[in-house]
């Protein structure tokens, strides 16, 4: 009995001492003396500005359309200016945080360009910002021409063309100065016709309604050596409704079709079968003018300003869709024309009042093929995958 008395506090004292020591451990792990503070790092030394320019100050050869900037580091730009020769002064746009000044417009060729103003450092104090520049003369200058006008409404088969004054040596480059967008999805291409001719339509006709919109940004272009783009052309236009002509030299009849019914059935007269010069030929042809009398000359067939009235020009060959009363006996019947299309006047008045330059005119039924002899506007005679093969070639 009196040995568990003396055993009890024994062990108490044991349990005390262990416990003490953990906390005494504890307590010299989260206050160690030999752990040194972080020390903050140094606060930046307030710089003065610096500027730099593209082109660098003193550049020579340089392209008017390039992206044209001055750019300040370490700072703000206060004022700044970019002048002509004349003393006057270049758009242009400063950034939201005032470091980068750029060019809003399109330089002059073989022009010199000046820099000046100023900027406020970090450290408060003033930097010149000064020098100049001077741009590329072109030997010679080219200017494109579309065959499409702003606010205008074409026909479905509409193909956009762009012509050089001069042969085109760097096609690529030229390609990549041209877009064309439109509202509904429609699938293009660019093909090159000649070396002063380039071509986009559309992988078919267009979709009624598609609004279009084609750039050139060819200023600043090198078109070939020393041979730079004049100026940009551009132009947004409408597709209006669908309306294809189908017209079949051997059944004598000319059938139009507007938005996927057929309108009117024409009796008509076309080319000479037995002359290959005054068949009219067979493939897609496009409208491409339309004029209420027109004076037709051919020395061959011996007729000279021989007057047609009601007149829609579908190829540059001497095609035309046109009021031929003297032929009325034989539309619907025989083909007695020097390659158009005969109607009666009518007819061909009722036609004429329907029509839309970039009409499709789907001629079947002939021995001579339309082709690239016979104007502008054959890039329906290719089927896409031909057309995207040319493209292919021609870039």
């Amino acid at each position: 009995m009196g040995m568990r008395r003396l055993v009890a506090p024994v062990l108490g004292v044991a349990l005390a001492g262990a416990v003490l020591a953990g906390c005494t451990a504890t307590s010299a792990t989260t206050a160690d003396p030999h752990r040194t503070a972080a020390v903050p790092p140094p606060k930046p030394v307030p710089q003065a500005a610096t500027v730099a320019f593209y082109p660098s100050a003193g550049a020579h050869g340089v392209n008017p359309a390039d992206v044209i900037t001055a750019a300040v580091r370490n700072g703000t730009i206060k004022h700044i200016a970019l002048t002509n020769a004349a003393g006057k002064s270049v758009a242009g746009k400063l950034s939201p945080d005032d470091t980068t000044w750029t060019v809003a417009e399109p330089l002059g060729y073989g022009k010199t360009y000046t820099w000046s103003g100023s900027a406020t450092g970090e450290d408060g104090t003033a930097t010149k910002i000064s020098g100049r520049f001077g741009t590329l003369a072109p030997d010679h200058q080219i200017s494109g021409h579309l065959n499409v006008s702003d606010g205008q409404t074409y026909g479905i088969a509409m193909p956009i063309a762009l012509t050089f004054d001069s042969p085109v040596t760097d096609k690529p480059a030229v390609e990549r100065a041209l877009s064309v967008t439109t509202s509904k999805p429609t699938t293009g291409l660019w093909a090159w016709l000649d070396d002063e001719t380039v071509h986009w339509r559309p992988s078919s006709y267009y979709a009624p309604g598609t609004h279009v919109t084609v750039a050139a940004n060819l200023y600043g272009v090198a078109f070939a050596p020393g041979v730079y783009g004049r100026d940009n052309v551009s132009a947004g236009f409408t597709i209006g409704r669908s309306q294809i002509v189908q017209a079949n030299t051997k059944t004598h009849r000319m059938v139009v079709v507007t938005n996927g019914k057929k309108r009117a059935n024409y009796p008509a007269s076309f080319g000479l079968d037995s002359d290959p010069g005054r068949v009219t030929n067979a493939g897609t042809h496009v409208v491409m003018a339309r004029s209420q009398t027109v004076f037709m000359t051919n020395p061959k067939y011996h007729y000279f300003n021989l007057e047609v009235h009601w007149a829609v020009r579908i190829s540059n060959n001497g095609e035309f869709i046109h009021a031929a009363p003297w032929s009325v006996g034989d539309q619907g019947r025989v083909n007695v024309s020097h390659g158009c299309v005969n109607l009666s006047t009518a007819n061909a008045i009722a036609y004429y009042d329907s029509v839309l330059v970039g009409d499709p005119v789907e001629v079947t039924g002939s021995t001579q093929h339309l082709g690239s002899s016979d104007g502008d506007y054959y890039d329906w005679t290719y089927s896409w995958a031909q057309w995207q093969e040319k493209a292919e070639r021609s870039a």
